[in-house]
């Protein structure tokens, strides 16, 4: 990949039609998420061909650039070449026919939109978490000691104060304001609160100006604090017109606390919890019934749901569940052979490519997805690029999806599987675990690189250098050219 950061920003600029035509930008784990005006001015022939650029997503009017594990110092060089103001916005509101398509599309992006900045800390403070039990389970500290407590305080904060991060990265991709989102949300959070919904929970008859109050528990969740800030976006605008000029200080404030706030706790809380139990039932579900084989599923296409952003919609869903039981056992056990996959297909890829330019990059790849859990830059730089190692992946993450369900593997944290973050799946009540999870992770290397091998792919062409032979006949060629310019350069 380009080390050559400013050059490869300014080059992506071009490609996808100018700084004017970028109408809000940010970035996820491997990816630069450009909102354009106008769509049909991305060259996607050129964008790709751009060195460090390893795919493009396009999708209504967002454009998806992946650039790697840098995505981060790319970003950085980018919004340097835009106006201020850009950064992480949802851009102008695209005026077009409402279909089923593009409500379903408009839901993913604000759900992509909102939780990506998120995905750092929640990582972090699951690995914290992990960090803290195996230190208990080892015997490091004693049961109940004081830096337990700290340890787990540390991890479990991302996960207790969510709706206040969710809402204010919400504020941010519905452009509404950040302050007010994170009061709302904070209400939820509120100790007093928190034990009115306590004695609701517990048969007491608690009412807000006599409506009754749903008995809900809001930390650790997602869709409640999406969906009010959404709504508080709307609210803002419809106040900021109907309060007089010098009264907008305070009357206005007050008004969106005192209608929001409300709408919040009766409404829109209840109505988020639903919603995230549903989709959480509908997944689970499933896993109950067909065990292994939903796991074994998945895995085969986990692949496809990261090549459409479609993975992220188990975010909310992963998160809660582990908040909520302390581990995942359908969808983080399907991505270790999924990831891993992608890392032995692409060392197979550079053990016989002879383009060494590709060689270095499937080896890299390879390094990214088996030591890091990031599958994207073998997915896109190599998979998808070569096709056949693709069809490979999805054979070997399917046998190893059923593996680690047989396994019983289960994820305590939500980062990316991979070797340094294997760890999350060991379960101290069952040591076996490690020998599972160490299993599944050599059996994706092994099935995905020889599949690859035996299914094969069709080469990248190596650029043969022209022999001196023709670059003595074309400056031979080209010097009377050469001479008759100079003498019309001297006339």
């Amino acid at each position: 990949m380009s080390k050559n950061f400013a050059a490869m920003s300014q080059s992506i600029i071009s490609a996808i039609g100018g700084a004017g035509n970028v109408a809000a930008v940010t970035h996820c784990m491997t990816r630069l998420r450009f909102v354009l005006n106008d769509a049909s001015l991305v060259d996607g022939e050129k964008l790709k061909a751009i060195t460090g650029v390893m795919g493009v997503v396009r999708n209504e009017q967002q454009c998806q650039v992946i650039v790697g594990n840098n995505v981060s110092h790319a970003y950085a060089e980018v919004l340097k070449l835009l106006p201020e103001g850009l950064s992480g916005a949802s851009g102008a509101p695209v005026k077009s026919k409402l279909t089923l398509r593009r409500i379903g599309a408009g839901i993913l992006d604000a759900l992509i939109g909102t939780m990506s900045p998120l995905i750092p800390a929640i990582i972090g403070g699951s690995m914290v978490k992990l960090l803290a039990m195996i230190l208990d389970m080892t015997g490091v500290f004693e049961k109940g000691a004081s830096t337990l407590v700290i340890l787990n305080t540390i991890g479990d904060g991302a996960f207790f104060f969510l709706p206040v991060m969710v809402a204010a990265s919400a504020a941010v991709k519905f452009k509404t304001n950040m302050s007010l989102a994170i009061a709302i949300a904070g209400v939820l959070l509120h100790p007093a609160f928190i034990d009115l919904m306590a004695k609701a929970a517990q048969g007491q008859k608690v009412e807000f100006i006599g409506i009754s109050i749903t008995a809900v528990k809001y930390t650790y969740t997602v869709i409640p604090a999406l969906c009010m800030t959404w709504l508080l976006s709307y609210i803002e605008k419809w106040v900021d017109r109907i309060t007089p000029v010098v009264t907008k200080n305070f009357l206005k404030p007050m008004l969106i606390m005192l209608i929001a706030a409300p709408i919040a706790i009766v409404i829109i809380g209840p109505l988020g919890i639903w919603i995230g139990t549903g989709i959480s039932a509908v997944v689970y579900t499933v896993h109950s019934y067909l065990g292994w084989l939903s796991v074994a599923i998945m895995g085969a296409a986990w692949p496809l749901l990261v090549m459409t952003g479609m993975h992220r919609v188990f975010t909310p869903t992963i998160i809660q569940t582990i908040a909520e039981t302390g581990k995942e056992g359908m969808v983080m056990p399907s991505e270790i052979g999924a990831n891993l996959s992608l890392g032995g297909s692409s060392l197979a890829v550079a053990w016989r490519t002879k383009n060494p330019e590709l060689r270095q990059t499937a080896l890299a790849a390879a390094a990214s997805a088996i030591i890091a859990g990031i599958s994207e830059p073998a997915l896109y730089g190599v998979a998808l690029r070569l096709k056949r190692p693709l069809i490979a992946c999805l054979i070997s993450g399917f046998i190893c999806g059923g593996v680690a369900g047989l396994g019983g593997l289960a994820s305590h944290s939500m980062a990316s599987p991979g070797l340094f973050t294997s760890v999350q799946f060991f379960d101290p009540s069952n040591p076996m675990s490690i020998v599972w999870v160490f299993g599944v992770m050599i059996l994706a290397i092994v099935i995905s690189f020889f599949t690859t091998l035996l299914l094969g792919f069709e080469d990248i062409p190596v650029e043969t250098p022209q022999p001196k032979e023709d670059q003595a006949a074309d400056a031979a060629i080209s010097t009377p050219f050469a001479a008759a310019q100079s003498a019309v350069k001297t006339h």
